[in-house]
């Protein structure tokens, strides 16, 4: 018996020694050499921070894209979802929300012709991407807003696009609104 206790707390202080102190120094030192230094990779204008490659923001102006909308107010520290299910009332009130938002700011879109990423949540609320097909949907409303030709917006949103070898295409929108920032 004092054996198997003996073992028990040793196998114990050996995994808090492991899991409590070597991991998040592993953790920490990846994180130093990884883009940022750990914290964070900031996107730069005029050497000030406007934000941040992997977080998403808001945009509500109609001459700027916008991205998927947040269930924290695009908090951080609140990383998450709504844990509402698809079936939920509440979740689908606010969804037909969005829709109509949706319809009302981009007038002669269809309703079948919203991405769903552009009315549903992500799951940690922070998502900074959209597909390009989100893009492209808001084009005509930007375009109106800025006074600007179509084809230089849709031909900024295929410079943007970052096609990975697997996976989605997808466009941060932070980068994707200050580049059209510079778009005259």
């Amino acid at each position: 018996m004092k054996k198997n206790i003996f073992i028990s707390l040793r196998l114990t202080l050996v995994m808090i020694l492991i899991c409590a102190v070597i991991y998040p120094l592993f953790i920490a030192l990846a994180g130093r050499f990884s883009a940022g230094n750990g914290n964070g990779e900031k996107i730069l204008r005029n050497g000030k921070t406007v934000g941040y490659t992997l977080i998403g923001q808001q945009f509500s102006d109609k001459k700027y894209f916008h991205g998927r909308p947040s269930a924290n107010n695009y908090n951080a520290a609140l990383s998450g979802g709504s844990n509402k299910s698809a079936s939920n009332e509440i979740y689908l009130k606010e969804i037909q929300a969005r829709i109509d938002s949706f319809l009302v700011n981009n007038p002669g879109i269809k309703k079948s012709s919203i991405p769903a990423e552009l009315v549903t949540a992500s799951g940690s609320g922070l998502d900074p991407h959209i597909s390009p097909a989100a893009a492209l949907v808001q084009v005509k409303r930007i375009a109106n807003s800025r006074n600007i030709n179509e084809n230089k917006i849709i031909s900024l949103i295929e410079n943007k696009t970052n096609k990975p070898l697997f996976g989605p295409a997808t466009i941060n929108v932070l980068q994707l609104n200050l580049a059209l920032d510079t778009i005259k």
